[in-house]
């Protein structure tokens, strides 16, 4: 809910969220929430069945989408309506947000070039080139479909997405972004007690 708020009030007006594991429970949450959010719920494994990865929301997503330009955000990350707000009024091209992080070897790491433009993202490297990790808050052309599409299974077994963007960094068309106000990672249990006092203090 707090996620949506932020996009919501950064300025997205439509949500295509892609559901899977616990379709149910999303289910229940788009209906409570319907006069809050314009919500278009859709579910992954009727498309693509067991085919699993961070990849397969975006593939998921492409018949809606269609030929727009769009931001995508993971569902256990809360970022502020001040940061969306600044990632839409970029130029119409791919981003990746980034923030400066004290322990960027426990991330996905993003090497830039002088020009601001990615050059790689390293997954939770030993000896990170930087201190810029990926907080999965992107903004995506229709690009970024057919990478998608071509991604292959990474050693954990699982369709990445940022293989995808990888590719599209090689052909120089992925800039960065760095983010100004706050990025909360709540992918854990352990995590909810943390947003939940930030967001006491918010208020």
């Amino acid at each position: 809910f707090y996620l949506l708020k932020n996009l919501k009030q950064g300025g997205v007006d439509e949500l295509i969220l892609v559901v899977g594991y616990q379709k149910q429970a999303m289910e229940k949450f788009a209906e409570e929430y319907k006069n809050d959010f314009n919500i278009t719920l859709v579910d992954q494994f009727e498309k693509f069945g067991e085919k699993y990865g961070t990849s397969v929301p975006i593939e998921t997503a492409k018949e809606y989408v269609k030929n727009e330009t769009f931001l995508a955000v993971y569902g256990d990350n809360l970022y502020s309506p001040n940061d969306v707000k600044r990632l839409i009024e970029t130029e119409n091209t791919n981003y990746m947000c980034v923030l400066e992080h004290d322990h960027p070897e426990n991330y996905g790491v993003a090497e830039i070039d002088d020009q601001g433009f990615l050059k790689r993202v390293i997954e939770k490297p030993k000896e990170p080139p930087t201190n810029c990790i990926n907080t999965g808050l992107y903004k995506f052309t229709p690009e970024i479909f057919e990478e998608v599409a071509r991604v292959g299974v990474s050693p954990r077994g699982e369709y990445e997405l940022t293989d995808a963007i990888q590719a599209l960094a090689e052909k120089h068309k992925v800039k960065v972004l760095k983010l100004e106000d706050y990025w909360l990672d709540f992918g854990k249990p352990e995590d909810i007690a943390k947003v939940e006092e930030f967001l006491k203090k918010q208020k």
